[in-house]
């Protein structure tokens, strides 16, 4: 049963990481407008959502 689980748990990382990799990007995208625009507020917002999308990315790739 734990196999089962863990084959589970492989299969979905395995599905995530394509998806995350096109949240990264856009997220980069949407950084790259608010630095362009000066938009403080958005570029903080973008920062932190990053740090967010790297740990899961860091996660899934252990």
């Amino acid at each position: 049963m734990d196999q089962v689980i863990a084959a589970m748990k492989r299969r979905d990382s395995e599905e995530r990481i394509p998806v995350l990799r096109l949240e990264l990007d856009y997220e980069l995208a949407t950084l790259y407008d608010a630095m362009q625009a000066k938009d403080q507020s958005q570029m903080k917002h973008s920062t932190e959502r990053l740090k967010q999308l790297r740990r899961e990315m860091l996660l899934l790739e252990a």
